[in-house]
């Protein structure tokens, strides 16, 4: 009985299948966002969770708050040398959102854990006034 043997295409040529990649690894970051974001409303917060594996948050990323966005930028460093195949991103990656118009800038928080950037920002309580009933009193013509 005879066996069929599977190829992988890239195996034979990566080479030329990288050269024809290439040119179009410039347009990734407009088909799809580099950062995957997700974000909420809890209690008194604006909290945004980013997606950034294998990145070291004190040295590569970089958090800002002002005018009316939050701005995520980050670096991820190749460190392996010689030839090789990697479908990682390396390079610099940024991603702005707008912010709620009612955030308190002044108490931004951002931790990191698990490759997950958690930036959580306040937003100021407004006192909302008690709904009052007006009396309406009817005039003689």
């Amino acid at each position: 009985m005879s066996t069929l043997l599977r190829r992988d295409p890239r195996t034979m040529f990566p080479d030329l299948v990288e050269w024809f990649e290439e040119p179009f690894m410039t347009l990734r970051p407009y088909l799809a966002q580099p950062i995957r974001v997700e974000d909420y409303l809890e209690d008194d917060r604006y909290i945004v969770r980013a997606e950034l594996a294998g990145i070291d948050p004190a040295k590569d990323v970089d958090v800002t708050v002002g005018a009316g966005y939050l701005t995520i930028h980050a670096e991820r460093h190749d460190k392996t040398e010689g030839k090789h195949r990697s479908e990682f991103r390396y390079g610099a990656f940024t991603r702005s959102l707008p912010l709620p118009p009612n955030v308190n800038a002044d108490d931004v928080q951002a931790t990191y854990h698990d490759g997950i950037l958690t930036v959580s920002v306040a937003l100021h309580t407004e006192k909302k006034e008690p709904v009052r009933k007006i009396e309406v009193k009817a005039t003689a013509k």
